[in-house]
């Protein structure tokens, strides 16, 4: 979307220096990206901006935010965006979790419940699925780890190119690394965060593409059962990275949910 004003910053947050994009005005939105990482420019990104004051941290270890060699789980992360949002007084921001940053999300809801808007959760990891299983980036290289997400292969051209750029195949193999060392055992969820879930207050809207082929959709239903207060939407025509697949009916969804239409 043209015209809008991206500033970029590093602010000091739990101990550790994170990359934070920022642009447009209203109600904070914090956007907590995919476990690929994610691109400073993205059409998703500019369509939230022109209706609120939206925040994109660089997860520590991920893209490029520093990565602190104490960091061993995904909790820790979410900690960190907590004392990013204290840090810059900011309150009740409504969470826009996607993949692994959702499960961030669904970590930061459960410590200060009170302290939310609304919460978002687009194809979350944090659960164990009760059917199927999640994409498994041991075994799955990078490359055709960041294809799988998306269910058309012209969407994914449009975004990273038919052939990726080597500081993006870097970029990858870096954010592959972080998430061995924070959430390989159990892979990729919490066994407590299913209880955790019960305490949340704030309404929640469930996520998933129709073909996600990375985390199965039993997982959204188990989140759905989980939280005291959600729905669930399927997007049609899109995989597991529904923001960079279907940018604007995601947008869409989060608007007319927060602002409860």
């Amino acid at each position: 979307m043209a015209g809008v004003d991206w500033k970029t910053s590093t602010v000091e947050a739990g101990g550790t220096k994170v990359h934070l994009r920022r642009a447009g005005k209203g109600h904070p939105l914090l956007v907590l990206h995919h476990e690929t990482g994610t691109l400073d420019d993205l059409p998703f990104y500019d369509a939230l901006a022109a209706n609120y004051d939206v925040l994109v941290p660089h997860h520590p270890g991920y893209s490029r935010s520093e990565r602190p060699d104490w960091m061993r789980s995904t909790r820790d992360i979410a900690v960190v965006h907590r004392n990013l949002l204290s840090e810059l007084k900011i309150g009740k921001a409504a969470l826009v979790g996607l993949g692994f940053g959702g499960w961030i999300a669904a970590e930061m809801a459960t410590m200060a419940p009170a302290d939310l808007s609304h919460l978002v959760l687009v194809g979350a990891m944090g659960l164990k699925p009760p059917q199927g299983d999640i994409l498994d980036l041991a075994i799955t290289g990078y490359m055709d780890y960041a294809r799988a997400g998306f269910h058309d292969q012209k969407a994914f051209d449009r975004v990273y190119g038919a052939e990726p750029s080597v500081d993006q195949l870097e970029m990858w193999d870096i954010c592959r690394e972080m998430s061995f060392r924070i959430a390989w055992k159990p892979y990729m969820y919490s066994q407590t965060l299913p209880y955790l879930l019960k305490t949340m207050r704030a309404p929640a809207l469930v996520v998933w593409g129709e073909h996600d082929k990375v985390v199965p959709m039993s997982a959204g239903k188990r989140y759905v059962e989980a939280l005291p207060n959600a729905k669930l939407e399927i997007v049609k025509a899109s995989g597991h990275a529904v923001d960079m697949e279907q940018p604007e009916a995601l947008a869409k969804l989060i608007s007319s949910f927060i602002v409860g239409r």
